[in-house]
């Protein structure tokens, strides 16, 4: 189970992962120096904590380092909403609720994610009727029930 970064860790692998190519320390902390007051030597350290906890890669070049993602912003945040969504006691009911909570612009990243994956009973069309929907939706507790919201957990 991935533990989701901290504050600076995050503002760290923001870049690394912005910049998609293998960054020195020096580069990060002149980019985060725009933001906050930051010393060298914690901005190595948390590199090198990322390192050891296995978020990034580092080579050696010269007297520096050159650390590169070990996966993608899409991937930890897959993870932690997978395992967000393992440790719910009801997880049709936890899906019910996120999507619940999901914007016009995120049902509709969701609904192309299920289309990509190929979920069945996802149809290629938005305009698709509710009706036509929820009677394509694979069972489960959750199928032809609307979340709070208006999002459909089968969408």
């Amino acid at each position: 189970m991935p533990r989701p970064l901290g504050d600076l860790e995050d503002a760290v692998m923001t870049r690394v992962w912005e910049w998609n190519r293998p960054v020195t320390v020096r580069e990060v902390l002149e980019d985060l120096q725009r933001e906050r007051s930051i010393a060298y030597t914690t901005v190595m350290t948390v590199l090198d904590n990322l390192h050891q906890k296995g978020w990034v890669r580092r080579d050696q070049q010269g007297r520096a380092y050159r650390y590169e993602a070990v996966s993608t912003r899409a991937a930890y945040a897959a993870a932690l909403m997978n395992d967000a969504w393992a440790a719910s006691d009801s997880p049709a009911a936890a899906l019910v609720a996120f999507f619940g909570m999901m914007s016009p612009e995120q049902t509709a990243a969701l609904r192309d994610a299920l289309r990509v994956v190929g979920v069945p009973g996802v149809r290629l069309t938005d305009a698709a009727p509710a009706a036509a929907r929820e009677e394509t939706a694979e069972g489960g507790e959750a199928a032809g029930q609307r979340a709070p919201g208006g999002a459909s957990p089968a969408a």
